[in-house]
Order: structure tokens, then sequence, then C-alpha cells
């Protein structure tokens, strides 16, 4: 039996079941849209601050019933009708049945069933009413499951909640934001350096809990093979007489850590937020790392790119089976960010991708010089063996074998080894299948997706993390330089240009460092992102294209702690943004997931909480409609008054085709003009870049 799911087989004496077939019995109670009778629509009105989320009521909208036949199915969700009191419905209920009219269409007098001070007590955007019992209406159910931190969730049997998906029965839960459906087998456990293929195993899956991140670096290494999950966090569950007409846009982010760790279960992405402000579905997954997912060998069989074809495997089931968690297959906006992003570019290319997404968003996508190169770059399977796979040969004692002998001389050796290896490959490259090409084709000569609508954009200071040590005193700025891993002609000239000048803090090192970092984000980031989005423009590879720079960050990933701080002062005791600091690589996920204000992160200052705000409703919108500015009329019937006053004050976002071709994201974010171009220039990353190769 599969330890991936909780199916009960035939012939299994009560002896013999283990935990999680307990897990899956006990489940069989859990209410479902088909028990019900019904869509299951989970309204929040998610201010995403986390001290006031008490303040704030959760319903569950139901199809239409009868009175006594509303309070049993809200009965089956272990649930009564949704109370209703002043401050409740003054500021929360109207703005969600406003919300709810503008989705399906129903007018503004149309009455929900609730519960009231009356017998058979409804209500409408204008107020409460008394209606006859045996009125159909659609109906608000309460939805008491617990708001918990993000990663976190509630075991109870009182919250779970099952969806059938064509073979697949699997039981998640609920919580005060959204449905939960967490560690989903998407793909049986593949053979070491094998392709993935959808899931076939037993179709009962207890979906409560997170599944194993892949095996990965760390002291001691963590994860294991065995893991191949996802999970979708949803406002939405389609009853089963559902026309479509509801299924909600699907945002499906591919996590980063340089194609050697991370998982999509890191509590940063926890999806509820997201999904409860922007009524979208969230999906998050693992893929292969490392070794496990990206050697090649020059063997003819073992071509690489395991970890992407994951990815496209988790896009193939997200095609089958996301419209019973209610998405909408037709609009899957794939995004990521680091190593993310690099998957988000590498499946723009790869023809096997191609129609399994509409829209894509990289986030820090590395491209340039040194480290940044084999992310945009693609080494051929001989590049990547002489690179890499034949020292990890000789790393895990499999060099001195025959080649007819090193698959089954790798296969033997435990993952931690592999994974820990000191050459241990993480290169996408081109294997003729997932890539055919050595880089996106925005020149219009090679395959791509062309029906997608595509953002590019990057952090202020991406390139602090990746430019070396910090120097100590009395290290020159040109050794400072070369640190990054360029040549040293380069460096000289960049320094020599006068185009990167020496700031005067008092702090030498600090001083010093802040030119190498900015050479790094220029070189390893911003020139050549802004290189192929200026392209795809001008071939016009893709239906629409947007670039962002971040100029807020929150923390991001530190190397160097406290690098990517601003400075603590008397009237900001968590650091005051306003102040000159690194916004860092990763800086921007606390706000595009809204996790900031529900993982007891403090706010700042009093434009944290607005930006996150902003933030997560135009990543959303972008998924909504492909496009980064939300819709005047979403706004208005969710009530976001923040978000729609700034974007009135500071103008729309513009794509690459306009004079403000890069967005600038701030409190106040403006449009401006392509960024740092003599600097790229002189790096050898100019605006046309991919126009000369």
């Amino acid at each position: 039996m599969s330890g991936r799911s909780a199916g009960l087989q035939a012939g299994n004496s009560p002896s013999s079941i283990n935990t999680a077939n307990l897990d899956w019995l006990a489940a069989q109670a859990a209410s479902s849209p088909t028990t019900i009778g019904s869509d299951l629509w989970l309204l929040f009105q998610n201010d995403l601050n986390w001290p006031t989320v008490a303040e704030h009521e959760s319903s569950i909208l139901l199809s239409p019933h009868t009175h006594s036949d509303a309070l049993a199915a809200c009965a089956k969700l272990n649930e009564g009708l949704t109370p209703i009191n002043g401050s409740f419905f003054t500021a929360d209920i109207s703005k969600l049945l406003t919300y709810a009219s503008l989705e399906t269409g129903n007018p503004l007098s149309q009455h929900y069933w609730v519960d009231g001070s009356r017998q058979c007590t409804a209500i409408s955007v204008a107020g409460r009413s008394a209606l006859p019992c045996a009125t159909k209406l659609p109906t608000l159910c309460a939805n008491s499951a617990p708001n918990k931190v993000s990663g976190q969730t509630d075991l109870s049997p009182t919250w779970q909640v099952q969806v059938n998906a064509g073979k697949l029965t699997a039981t998640g839960t609920r919580d005060h934001l959204s449905f939960r459906f967490l560690g989903i087998p998407y793909a049986d456990k593949p053979e070491r350096w094998t392709y993935s293929s959808l899931y076939t195993g037993p179709p009962q899956i207890s979906a409560l809990k997170f599944g194993s991140p892949c095996s990965q670096t760390g002291n001691p290494p963590t994860g294991a093979e065995d893991c191949l999950f996802l999970n979708v966090f949803t406002p939405f569950l389609p009853g089963p007489t559902h026309t479509g007409s509801k299924h909600k846009p699907v945002m499906f982010w591919i996590h980063g850590g340089a194609f050697t760790n991370g998982e999509g279960s890191d509590a940063i992405f926890d999806g509820g937020n997201l999904a409860s402000r922007a009524d979208v579905v969230v999906v998050t997954f693992n893929y292969r790392l490392g070794a496990l997912g990206f050697l090649a060998l020059n063997d003819g069989v073992t071509n690489g790119n395991f970890g992407l074809g994951d990815q496209i495997t988790a896009l193939h089931w997200v095609q089958e089976h996301i419209s019973s968690f209610g998405g909408d297959p037709t609009r899957v906006t794939i995004l990521g960010q680091s190593a993310g992003a690099g998957s988000v570019r590498a499946l723009l290319g790869s023809p096997p991708a191609i129609g399994l997404f509409s829209g894509a968003i990289a986030e820090s996508n590395l491209a340039g010089f040194a480290y940044a190169h084999t992310y945009s770059e693609y080494f051929t399977i001989e590049q990547e063996v002489e690179t890499a796979a034949a020292a990890f040969l000789n790393d895990v004692h499999c060099g001195n074998v025959t080649s007819d002998q090193v698959l089954d001389c790798l296969k033997a050796v435990p993952w931690q080894t592999l994974q820990t290896a000191a050459n241990a490959p993480r290169y996408p490259v081109v294997d003729g299948k997932i890539l055919v090409r050595d880089r996106l084709s925005v020149d219009g000569k090679g395959p791509v997706n062309s029906a997608a609508h595509v953002m590019f954009g990057w952090m202020a200071g991406d390139g602090v993390d990746f430019a070396g040590s910090y120097p100590k005193s009395g290290t020159t700025q040109l050794a400072s330089v070369q640190g990054i891993g360029i040549a040293a002609n380069l460096s000289s000239t960049a320094l020599s240009s006068g185009l990167f000048p020496r700031p005067s803090t008092g702090n030498d090192t600090l001083d010093t460092f802040n030119v190498t970092g900015r050479i790094a984000t220029d070189g390893e980031f911003s020139c050549l992102d802004q290189a192929t989005a200026h392209s795809a423009a001008i071939h016009k590879v893709f239906k629409s294209m947007w670039t962002y720079q971040f100029e807020r960050s929150y923390m991001g990933y530190e190397p160097i702690p406290g690098l990517c701080d601003p400075p603590v002062t008397e009237t900001h005791p968590f650091g005051d943004p306003s102040l000159p600091y690194f916004q860092c690589h990763s800086g921007e996920l606390y706000f595009t997931f809204g996790t900031l204000g529900q993982d007891l992160r403090p706010f700042r200052d009093e434009f944290d909480l607005p930006f996150e705000q902003v933030m997560v409703d135009s990543w959303a919108s972008f998924a909504r409609s492909f496009n980064p500015n939300p819709s005047a009329a979403f706004l208005a019937a969710r009530g976001y008054t923040t978000t729609a006053k700034a974007l009135a004050q500071w103008g729309p976002w513009k794509d690459v085709t306009s004079k403000e071709p890069v967005r600038i994201l701030a409190w106040p974010s403006r449009g401006s003009d392509w960024l740092e171009q003599p600097q790229c220039n002189v790096l050898g990353f100019p605006l046309d870049f991919y126009e000369k190769q």
C-alpha cells in the first residue's frame, strides 16, 4: 500500500489498516459539495491585517434553498446560518454581497438566508427582511473554522471537506480563509532519473497535511525522494450541477532555492490569504532538486531536466483536476521567484508546456554574468557533464566504473550523498524535448508560448546577495567587484566608467559593498530582464509584456544577517523603510502572498500593510485579467478602498510598449523609462542584447 494516500484496499483486515487508512475512514463523514448538493463559496473580507482578523466574520455561500433546507445544508457543514449583527452587517456583509452580485450577475436586491431575530430572516445589500420560509434563496452558512498562522492547519474533523476530482477523492479541510487540500500526490513516485507521470495510486487521498519536501541540501540534509506533492488553497468548490461560470483564476507557484532547496509548503507561500482576498485558487508544489532533479549524462538516456519535467506534470494535473477544486484551467498563471522565475522562463519556451498556462510572472529571474548565466543560458548536455557531472561522479565514487554501470552505481548511493556532493548538478540543459534551444526565444526564432501574457521583474537590490563576500577593511573596490565572479578587465571598465559612483557614508566597507551590489544587480538581474522584455515586445512574442522594479522589501534572502533590514530608529523599532536600505532578493514574497500580516511579522511603518494590499491586488489582477491594474468594479465591489485610492493617485501600470515600460513598486509607485541603461551598456548587456545574438 502506498504511504502517499489513504486508500483502503479490498481484503485488508482491521488489524492491517494503517494510520492513513484510519484518517481516511474518519473522513467519510466529511461534507462535500455533492452531499450538500451545492456550490461552496467561502467569503471573507480579508484586509491582511492579522491583529484585526477576529473582527471579520467568515461565511460559506450556498446555492438556493428553502429556509429549512438551508438549515439542514449548513448543519452538514457543522455550522448554522451566518449570524447577523449590526457591526458585521455594516463592516463586511454588504461588501461581500456586492461582490457576490458582481461575480454571479444577481441584482443587488438579491436576498440571502441568514440567522436573525425572526424565524426566516434574509438580507440583501439594502438590509434585512422577513420572507416566507418556503422561498428558495442563496444561503449564507457561518464559517467558524479557526484562523491559523500561515503554514498551520487545524486537523479537527469538524472542518473537513471532500472533493471528487475524476477518479480521485481528496479529503481536505477549511479554515477562516479558504478550503485547504494539502499533500496531494500529483505524480507517481518516479524512479531515479526518469521523468514523472501523473498519479495512478489509490484514489482516496487524505489531503490534510503537507507532503514531504524533495530531498535537498541542509545540515543535516532534509526531505525525501517520495516528494511530488501539491497543495490547493481555494475559496470555491463547485457543486454537482455547477455550470462553471464562477470558476476562479489559478495561480501556480514555483518555489525558488537555486534548484537545490525549497518547498511548496513554506509558510510564506501559504495560499489562504491570497485566495481569500483575491478570490483565486492557489497551487503550490514540490519538484525534484539538485542531482536528483537535474543530472544529465552522455548516455543517451539520462537527459536531465527531471525537475522541470515534474513542473510540467504538475501543470497537467492542474489541467485535469483543478476545475473540481474551483479553478479555471483556461486561466492558469505560473509564477515563481529566483530559480522559480528561471523555471517560468524555461517553461515559456518549453514545447511540452505550451498550452498549459496563459499567464506567467517571473520574479527575480537571474541572467547575465557569473552565477546568474546558467538560469537563462542553458548548457548542452556535454557542457553540463564537463561543468559538473564528471566531477560529481567522482564525488560520489561512481567515476571509475564503466559507462554502462554508472546509473546502477548512482542508484545505490544514498540521496543524502548525492544531494550534498560538492559538484551536484543543478542546471537546466538543452535535452531536445523539454528544452530545445539554449535560451528563451524572445527573438521570434524558436518555440515559445505565444498565447501567454508575461511579467518580468526584479528587486532594486537583487544582486546584493550574489555580490560575493562582504568586504573587509582594506578590501579594494576592484577586488570586491571581482569577487562577484566577473573578469578583471570588465571590473576595471565598469569602475572607471564613472557610472557606478562610490557613496560616502563614512562606513568604508559599506560604501565598497554598495558599488559591488549595484553592479551585481545590474549584471545578474535587471539588465537582461529588461532586454528580455524589450526584445519580446519588439517581436510580439507574447500577448502582452510587463516589467517592474520592487523598491520596498521585507527581509529576503540574507546570507549576511541583517544586511537587508532598514535602520532601526526610536520611532521605528522594527526598522524605518523610508531610510536607505538594501531591497534584497526574495524581499517581495511576503507582500505578493499577503502573508506579512498573518505571519506574525510586525508591520514596520504605516505603509507596509497598504502596500501589501496593493501588491496582492495587483498580482491577482494579472491572474484574473492578465493585466496588473485591478478593475475599478472589482475594487469597488470588494470595498478595497485603500488600493483604489492609491492607484487613482499613482496612475496606471503601463506595459513595456509605453514610454514608462518599468513600474517602480514602492509607496508611492510610479512609471519609469528603462533603468540603468548606460550601466547595462558598460557591462555588456544593452537593451538590444537579444537582438544582437
